[in-house]
């Protein structure tokens, strides 16, 4: 495997890590506020809150590890994706703050504060939504060069079939994504009320989620005939996730079943995910950036894949203590708290 193969696998690897762990947080704020509106709090925050407590500070270490990673791999997609990126780099990172302001506050203000919450739940579908335009732009036609000068078109952006189903995928696969967890999480606390709502709701979100992403791989057809075709060629990947999927789903809407669930949902997420970046290879964004043209140095690269390897090495092993020490604690996880 090329060093140029190897570091965006590895980045691959960080941005999924992300994917997961953000739309469960992501996701979980949107359904706190919404339990707010329909006079559920009482039932569902619990879960959220005690889910919420010990791991909202590391959600964002996957995407930072991605962002310099991306750049010190590929210098090039500073240039352009720093200047397009501007508008919808710049609201993600408000939203970003806006959500650690609420945890905040949570913690050491007024956790019923109405504004605060509807902040926190709608900045949870505005964030995946703006991150997903880089997904977007990628595929071409969206950014230009001229005379040196790197622009955005918004106007076809904003009007372009393929941003918009992006767009929706993004936000379903937020609300699913968590649902499908909290609903694990619920069943492992033996919360049967928080658990039958969240239930619902992940079997709600599951029929959006795959039309959605039917709605993007067609969409692609229309707007990158080439991408297109290869993720034909790359159809195993899909067709793994679409199994994946379906058992996912089953295993929440039968009961008693939602121990292996999730992990389902992210063998889904995972299938989908890497057969959309293989099948994307060699571009990085149509037609100006590839692994191969704009890599750099193969020193600097080296260091980068051993630093990011063991961060990896690090990293996975940390949040494989946090979940077991703290989130699926025994008692934590009832929300019985030790006085010791």
């Amino acid at each position: 495997m090329s060093y140029e193969i190897l570091g965006i696998t590895v980045l691959w690897i960080f941005l999924y890590g992300y994917l997961i762990v953000a739309s469960v947080d992501f996701g979980a704020g949107f359904y706190s506020f919404f339990s707010v509106l329909t006079g559920k709090r009482h039932k569902i925050h619990p879960i959220i809150e005690r889910y919420l407590t010990p791991v909202w500070e590391v959600t964002n270490v996957f995407l930072v590890f991605f962002f310099v990673g991306i750049i010190g791999f590929f210098p090039e997609t500073a240039y352009y994706y720093g200047t397009s990126l501007l508008v919808p780099g710049s609201i993600a990172i408000i939203l970003l703050a806006v959500r650690g302001v609420y945890y905040v506050f949570s913690q050491y203000g007024n956790r019923n504060n109405k504004f605060y919450m509807f902040l926190y739940g709608v900045s949870g579908l505005l964030i995946p939504a703006s991150l997903s335009t880089v997904l977007t732009l990628s595929e071409g036609g969206y950014i230009t060069e001229t005379n040196g000068v790197v622009s955005l078109d918004y106007h076809k952006l904003f009007t372009s079939g393929y941003s918009w189903s992006v767009v929706v995928l993004a936000i379903v696969s937020v609300l699913y994504i968590s649902a499908m967890f909290l609903s694990y999480y619920a069943g492992k606390a033996q919360d049967e009320g928080a658990l039958h709502i969240l239930r619902r709701y992940a079997l709600f979100w599951a029929i959006p989620t795959i039309l959605s992403s039917l709605w993007v791989f067609f969409a692609i057809r229309q707007h990158n005939l080439e991408h297109f075709n290869k993720m034909v060629d790359n159809a195993w990947f899909f067709i793994a996730s679409f199994i994946c999927y379906a058992i996912a789903v089953y295993l929440v809407w039968k009961p008693g079943k939602l121990r292996f669930s999730f992990l389902f949902v992210m063998l889904q997420y995972f299938f989908a995910f890497f057969g959309y970046g293989k099948s994307h290879l060699p571009y990085l964004l149509v037609p100006y950036l590839t692994v191969h043209d704009h890599f750099t140095n193969h020193a600097m690269a080296l260091a980068l894949i051993i630093v990011f390897l063991l961060g990896l090495v690090v990293l996975v092993p940390s949040l494989y203590l946090l979940l077991r020490l703290f989130l699926f604690d025994a008692q934590y996880v009832r929300g019985k708290y030790s006085k010791k």
